[in-house]
């Protein structure tokens, strides 16, 4: 897949992460996430798909997505970096993803938020 489309495609996949009907189905996260899934939550909690999908529910907000960028580390994994505007609170993010090709679907390995910042000044290069 050449890196135009790969683009699309996994910006498409963190777009539906995005949205509140998708953040809040566990069975629409279970689709997206590998089985070995974790992510360092901007509240500075860890948490596990095995542990804590069903558990923890996810904020139903209205969020923009901007900045996306891709950066493959190999054919079958790839870091996605871009912002995230939260549209209810007024506050922006930084965010990171590891996608992992397996069986031809992209699923998320692992996301980071970064605490909420009132003004970033970081552009990426």
């Amino acid at each position: 897949m050449d890196d135009k489309l790969l683009k699309e495609v996994l910006l498409d996949l963190e777009e539906k992460l995005l949205k509140p009907e998708i953040r809040t189905s566990k069975a629409e996260l279970t689709h997206l996430l590998s089985e070995d899934f974790f992510e360092f939550g901007s509240s500075g909690k860890v948490l596990y798909k095995n542990e804590s999908i069903g558990e923890v529910s996810l904020s139903a907000v209205r969020m923009k997505l901007s900045d996306f960028e891709i950066h493959p580390l190999s054919e079958q994994i790839v870091l996605t970096t871009y912002r995230v505007y939260n549209e209810v609170n007024g506050q922006h993010s930084l965010r990171s993803s590891i996608w992992r090709l397996t069986d031809g679907k992209w699923k998320m390995q692992f996301h980071q938020g970064t605490q909420h910042l009132r003004h970033l000044n970081f552009y990426y290069t």
